[in-house]
């Protein structure tokens, strides 16, 4: 049975694991080293699927990892990734998601701070334009 301690570390060390696979140059090291054709890594890689589940995925701080985890259980995807204009290709495309999406984010986030503020009252008439 495992310790308190032992579950904590195997926590932060697969919860670390999990995370460097936003990486696309993580992920065609490797693929080049053979990992991706290792059947007890692939087990290994099937087994933290645990991690999209919410009570997990809400400690990790780049959720983009696991969508490459579930790419990584394709053999034709995992093939790709010896080619590193593959792991080129998908790091532009993450970087021009997260540009898109940073600017979309602060568009939405104006929007919403206009929704929520009062209306504004015009304001009283001028001096002499309220007696005509």
């Amino acid at each position: 049975m495992e310790t308190e301690e032992q579950a904590r570390n195997r926590f932060q060390s697969e919860l670390e694991f999990v995370q460097c696979l936003a990486n696309p140059n993580y992920l065609n090291f490797l693929a080049q080293r053979g990992y991706l054709r290792d059947r007890p890594f692939m087990n290994y890689l099937k087994y933290l699927l645990y991690w999209k589940e919410p009570e997990y995925a809400k400690f990790l701080k780049y959720p983009h990892c696991l969508h490459m985890l579930e790419l990584l259980q394709y053999e034709h995807f995992r093939k790709e990734l010896v080619n590193a204009q593959c792991a080129k290709f998908i790091d532009e495309q993450q970087l021009l998601h997260w540009q898109h999406y940073s600017r979309k984010r602060t568009r939405l986030q104006q929007t919403l701070a206009e929704q929520q503020q009062p209306p504004q009252q015009p304001p009283p008439p001028h001096g002499n334009a309220a007696t005509k």
